[in-house]
């Protein structure tokens, strides 16, 4: 069993109801129906990760657990504003380098009303840099990080620049 199989198996285990789909919907420039939540193996010279995993946010604590036993990294962890659905979409960026080659996306998708969604930086201390960020630029709030304060705009500031209602 390669990588992909063997993260795909692991991550299984927190989706017992998602079946795990080969290829990603909306190919051929469709648009993409409404995903489920579970694992979707995906082409990543199209979609840039081999595995894009789409979970609830009392999940994301587990799915980096779950990458981190399996030897993954974090790059990156970043906010996608849906106003037209009135949510925020937080994205997760794993890697594995070293032998097989293997990228995950993690996507959760939070009620702009109330934006929150458990730290990862206890799993992956790394997170605390991009958490503080995304809450700088999109107000989404990671419950239980240690030091969620403004990373890049002045400490006082009381607007997040990055929703797509923000009007300076």
């Amino acid at each position: 069993m390669g990588l992909l199989e063997r993260t795909q198996a692991a991550l299984a285990e927190l989706f017992p109801e998602a079946a795990s789909a080969p290829g990603a919907a909306g190919e051929g420039g469709a648009e993409a129906p409404p995903r489920e939540i579970g694992i979707l193996v995906t082409d990543p010279g199209k979609h840039g990760s081999h595995l894009d995993v789409l979970c609830h946010p009392a999940q994301v604590v587990a799915v980096a657990q779950i990458l981190d036993r399996e030897g993954y990294f974090l790059e990156a962890i970043s906010g996608v504003d849906w106003l037209d659905k009135q949510q925020f979409e937080v994205v997760y960026d794993y890697n594995r380098l070293g032998g097989e080659h293997c990228r995950v996306m993690v996507r959760t998708a939070l009620d702009r009303t109330h934006p929150v969604v458990p730290t990862i930086s206890g799993v992956f201390p790394a997170a605390d840099w991009h958490e503080r960020e995304t809450f700088d630029f999109y107000g989404i709030h990671f419950q239980d990080h240690p030091n969620l304060i403004r990373i890049l705009l002045p400490e006082d500031a009381d607007f997040h620049p990055l929703r797509k209602d923000y009007m300076p």
